[in-house]
């Protein structure tokens, strides 16, 4: 009996995962009429219930929920589901809506917002990945998730372990107070008031408030600050009234999205303390369900909510509270709860079903309305119940908070509000031409506009070349002098993306001149004919490696300049005395590199082609070249066979003359250069001749100047025959 009833319950659980909610409700049905025991019938009851919801069967599942509970009160973990399906309930139906706005209603200045609080950047930080935020929503996301979170944008890793190590982007923020003042007072007024909250000064808070609202009457997080100083005031319904505004003027906008921004209700962030902030995402939802439960109206502060999980499923507060609201509303009369609880009790014994409408559609608060507050919403707007209205003793059509006729504190803003002059803002709220100083996006180091800036760790801005050249000298920030040497060798120099777009937005053409200087740059540097960088230290050969130790600040930009231009190639060639390098090298090609955290590195290299010097030349401190390159000549007929018989009777000649070596002296070479190349099939076919015989001149024991010759030679017979009498006077030379 016990091996059938687990096989039908894990049948059961199994139809429920594959979304066969019919059959899984009528198979928990069948098993409750075998079990007497109260425990198992009510855990098989929510079960049930789960099944019925999630089928559409909203009505039949709220009586077996609450027949469940008048067994034993429900607890959390019993109604996570059905949280979880009116919440996604809320959500599908705002998706099938469509309630997102257009880019063209948000006022011109979404570049602007921050995108974890929706809201006007706030001491903006530039993460490790180019993305900017405000300092206090990384603060805060740090401080909740008790771990590094992850950026909003690209979910790249933040990788800050103590949350207080942000650095304000010193650029963007200069420049974004310079361009609306009015948001920098707003924000000095908002920062005022937190003290003053924190200290629980609650009335003085509230006078700054209000004059942080009339210099920025439509920003949605001043309406849900203010809400909160109500609520601690006990001013339930002006509580309510600033949160209902704040929920209109930013409506259900998804976790990743931008919130529609108008001209003026822009609000500069600081960092305030959790109480009063929270997630901004569903705040003015969470602020306006405090309020109603203080008023009473418990069943309008459960839709508000699930309004609230429907945005962030993840938010702990709004679960915990929509989990006990309805564990209120599903206890049976008998319990003590209060009688508002027991009306809704009466109400969903009587099978009704739950409609999920969502409020009216939002208007949006435009420049020159009658009002600064968005207008009152209509009775009994919620639009949501837990079943007929006309049963439920609840469902009265409730006046909204903005009918109270209590007197309200707050001026109207046509009567008290001295506008700031709109500095640096056409009438749409953007950027305005008369403000756009080009210096003000200038690199501190070159003097030029920012060309691919990069933001460090201490918060200062430079374009990427600029940052990188200075740091072949010195690992440390060229403006405060802060240590860089970790983020140097992360070497994870990621562009600061709004600062690129505000560039590109209101520079076009000083950005589109500073991009074409910059790909003419880039054509000159990625020409392997003209100006090739020369390293000049030792010899190379094609097709042997060649690993080098870079630490001289002049390498260091030539290697990470081959490196962007694609091309990956530079030039080997020997000291000279008297012209600075030999008159012929190598055309190494970078396989791999690695950095220290110093700046140096250790540069992987193969040999490609050889060359001859045409004409020195020197770059930002290292030698270039106009060079030729060079290929061996090809035979035919009776030299061909002339050459195979000579090539046959050499490497011979140098297997011996390698296997002769001791065993330590071999495994040192080959752990250099590898093992010696086999033959090539064809003996012409590489315009540089077999590999081998160019391995067996980088092994052999000659200083560089006789190594020379054999790279200048075009003619591999002659390189054959000189290898050939190098390997011969060896073995004359060997010990007996």
């Amino acid at each position: 009996m016990g091996t059938e009833w687990d096989g039908m319950l894990r049948l059961a659980a199994e139809a429920f995962r594959a979304s066969n909610f019919e059959l899984a409700a009528d198979i928990y049905e069948c098993q409750l009429a075998c079990v007497g025991d109260p425990e198992s019938r009510r855990e098989l009851m929510v079960k049930r219930a789960d099944a019925l919801a999630f089928g559409g069967k909203v009505a039949e599942a709220f009586e077996v929920y609450r027949r469940a509970s008048e067994i034993e009160r429900l607890q959390p973990a019993h109604l996570s589901n059905l949280v979880d399906y009116l919440s996604d309930s809320i959500r599908r139906q705002e998706r099938a809506g469509g309630r997102r706005r257009t880019g063209a209603e948000r006022g011109g200045l979404e570049d602007f917002s921050c995108g974890m609080c929706l809201g006007f950047l706030s001491e903006p930080v530039t993460l490790p990945c180019g993305h900017c935020f405000c300092k206090s929503c990384l603060e805060r996301e740090r401080e909740e998730k008790e771990r590094p979170g992850t950026c909003g944008e690209c979910r790249a890793s933040l990788g800050v372990a103590d949350p207080h190590a942000y650095r304000v982007n010193v650029v963007l923020s200069s420049l974004l107070v310079k361009w609306f003042p009015a948001l920098h007072r707003a924000e000095r007024l908002r920062r005022e008031g937190n003290g003053l909250y924190a200290e629980r000064k609650m009335e003085a808070a509230l006078e700054k408030y209000n004059q942080a609202i009339l210099t920025a009457p439509t920003d949605h997080v001043l309406f849900s600050g203010r809400s909160q100083i109500h609520s601690s005031l006990k001013q339930h319904e002006r509580a309510l009234r600033d949160a209902e505004t704040a929920c209109r003027l930013m409506p259900l906008w998804s976790k990743v999205g931008r919130a529609p921004l108008s001209h003026e209700g822009l609000f500069i962030r600081s960092r305030l303390e959790q109480e009063v902030t929270g997630c901004l995402l569903r705040q003015g939802h969470v602020r306006k369900a405090q309020a109603l439960v203080s008023l009473g109206r418990t069943e309008d502060a459960l839709r508000e909510y699930l309004i609230c999980l429907s945005i962030e499923p993840e938010c702990r507060l709004a679960k915990a509270e929509a989990h006990k609201l309805l564990s209120d509303f599903l206890a049976p009369v008998t319990d003590q709860v209060p009688q508002h609880v027991s009306d809704c009790t009466n109400f969903l014994s009587s099978r009704a079903h739950v409609k999920t409408s969502i409020a009216e559609p939002v208007q949006t608060i435009r420049p020159g309305s009658p009002s600064s507050e968005p207008p009152p919403a209509a009775p009994g707007r919620s639009g949501w119940s837990f079943g007929k209205t006309e049963s439920h003793p609840l469902k009265r059509n409730h006046r909204s908070a903005e009918e109270e006729e209590e007197p309200r504190e707050e001026i109207s803003p046509q009567k008290k509000l001295k506008r700031e002059p709109t500095q640096g803002r056409d009438p749409l709220g953007s950027v305005s031409s008369d403000v756009l100083d080009p210096t003000d996006l200038e690199c501190s180091l070159c003097m030029r506009l920012f060309y691919e800036p990069v933001t460090t760790p201490c918060g200062h801005t430079f374009c990427l070349q600029c940052l990188e050249r200075c740091l072949d000298h010195n690992p440390k920030c060229p403006l405060c002098k802060e240590e860089l040497s970790e983020y140097l060798v992360q070497r994870q120099y990621c562009k600061t993306v709004l600062m690129e777009s505000l560039i590109s937005k209101y520079l076009p053409s000083a950005f589109l001149e500073r991009q074409k200087i910059h790909k003419e740059e880039m054509a000159e540097l990625s020409n392997l004919n003209k100006s090739v960088p020369i390293f000049v230290c030792t010899m190379a050969f094609p097709t042997v490696p060649c690993p080098l130790h870079i630490f001289e600040p002049c390498y260091r930009l030539m290697i990470r300049r081959c490196m962007e231009t694609g091309t990956n190639c530079f030039g080997m060639c020997l000291g000279d005395d008297l012209k600075g390098f030999a008159g012929y090298g190598c055309l190494l090609e970078i396989r791999d590199v690695k950095f220290f955290s110093d700046g140096r590195s250790v540069v992987d290299t193969i040999g490609r082609r050889r060359f001859k010097i045409i004409q020195h030349h020197e770059r930002d401190g290292y030698n270039t070249a106009d060079i030729e390159y060079l290929e061996d000549v090809k035979v035919e007929g009776r030299a061909e066979r002339e050459l195979q018989s000579l090539h046959d009777a050499v490497y011979d000649q140098a297997l011996v003359w390698v296997n002769s070596l001791k065993a330590e002296q071999k495994q040192r070479i080959e752990g250099h250069f590898g093992p010696m190349p086999k033959k090539d099939p064809e003996l012409q076919a590489s315009p540089n001749g077999p590999s081998w015989c160019w391995w067996l001149v980088a092994v052999l024991p000659l200083e560089g100047r006789a190594q020379l010759p054999f790279l200048a030679l075009t003619s591999l017979k002659d390189r054959l025959s000189g290898i050939r009498k190098v390997l011969l006077f060896m073995s004359q030379c060997r010990p007996r």
